[in-house]
């Protein structure tokens, strides 16, 4: 069985309760000076400018990042601040929130770090924990939706490390894996110098920023069910957003939990259902019998139909010439709903049975086509058939 067994982009209007850091309206005690620095290592040839347009209270950040020359590998651009930021410490559960925009949303290179506690701030912004004395400045990926309007991008504290590459950006060790990489309270307190790269992917880059703030988990997490996050244009495969409130429980599974690199703040279904980089991978197995899902206490007396996450179109119905107990013993076995052909929509699933992929007609990613010695079974994950009945045909089928 091939599938292995087991996070950011969080889009809103606005954020309450947030602790501001930094904006360019000239406020006391959020308005610092930005300078742009470039790849200095080995003859770096990345490019950029900064600029302030004081009547729109914009902070914007051009350039472009190429390889270094006898690394061959992509360099920086990056714009810093120095100063005495706001205490942040009681959002620790929470995360940044960039307002920003792009019009080059599709490049991968977008970090944010900010330095505490260091001996000198812009050191160890350059180091990451890979030199004496470097330890204290805290990075991490973000991405920036498509759009002409401002987005709230929300990167939870949790997804920041101490120790990262300075030739590539990417973090050596992770918050998840070890505590001593994490930011904490008292790192959020005393925040000297917050910087905002483009890094380790070669390319143009255009971001605007209006402000960054710091936000708690409970309205990150309101966040992540007004809008669901989507994977880059280049990764997505469904033709339109996770729905925002699916069925039951998934929305509320905001963290990606796949063990592949994608944005940190995907939630369940996006990176499972969506991301083309994830298609080897599945939801955690029995996921359903989880205390907030127990999909079995949420199904009809009759049969259930499972509509896609995405597009709402009906893709399977259980039990059908089977009873229920059987399904839940199917699906028990296995450790993840599974259906067996009369419970199949089939002009609404798409099974290659060459690589085991199933997909939707609207470009859900499902799961996997297993057959065993009972015949043809489809092995799916709940987090991409949970969504809602349309209310009109759906345009994808």
């Amino acid at each position: 069985m091939w599938r292995s067994i087991f996070h950011l982009v969080i889009v809103v209007n606005a954020w309450a309760l947030e602790t501001k850091l930094v904006t360019f309206d000239g406020s006391p005690g959020t308005t610092f000076k930005f300078t742009e620095l470039n790849d200095p290592v080995m003859g770096g040839k990345s490019t950029g400018t900064w600029n302030v347009n004081p009547s729109g209270h914009v902070g914007t950040f051009d350039g472009e990042v190429v390889n270094v020359p006898k690394l061959k590998a992509p360099g920086f651009i990056k714009a810093a601040a120095d100063g005495k930021f706001a205490d942040v410490s009681s959002n620790l559960a929470g995360g940044l929130v960039l307002m920003v925009r792009s019009s080059t949303p599709d490049y991968q290179g977008f970090r944010v770090s900010f330095a505490s506690g260091t001996r000198s701030p812009s050191y160890a912004c350059a180091g990451g924990g890979s030199i004496p004395f470097s330890r204290g400045c805290f990075k991490a990926k973000f991405s920036v939706p498509a759009g002409s309007t401002f987005a709230a991008v929300h990167v939870p504290f949790k997804s920041f490390s101490d120790k990262w590459s300075p030739s590539t950006g990417d973090q050596t060790t992770t918050c998840e894996k070890d505590a001593s990489v994490c930011p904490t309270a008292k790192t959020l307190q005393g925040i000297e110098r917050i910087e905002v790269w483009a890094e380790g992917a070669n390319g143009k880059i255009h971001l605007e920023i209006q402000s960054i703030s710091a936000a708690s988990s409970s309205h990150a997490t309101q966040a992540r069910g007004a809008i669901a996050a989507r994977p880059p244009a280049q990764f997505a495969s469904c033709k339109g957003p996770v729905q925002a409130k699916l069925r039951y429980g998934i929305s509320g599974r905001t963290e990606p939990d796949i063990p592949v690199p994608v944005d940190a703040n995907e939630t369940l279904a996006e990176a499972v259902c969506c991301d083309k980089r994830t298609l080897a991978y599945a939801e955690p197995q029995f996921l359903f019998q989880a205390p907030d899902i127990a999909l079995y206490s949420k199904l009809h007396a009759g049969v259930t139909t499972f509509y896609d996450s995405v597009c709402s179109a009906p893709l399977f119905k259980a039990p059908v010439n089977r009873t229920l107990a059987d399904f839940k013993a199917d699906t028990d076995e296995h450790g993840w709903p599974s259906f067996r052909t009369a419970e199949v929509v089939m002009e609404n699933v798409k099974t290659d049975t060459k690589t085991g992929l199933v997909s939707s007609s609207c470009g859900t990613h499902l799961g996997t086509y297993l057959p065993d010695a009972k015949g043809p079974r489809w092995c799916i994950d709940l987090s991409c058939i949970a969504g809602n009945p349309a209310a009109k045909p759906s345009i994808f089928i």
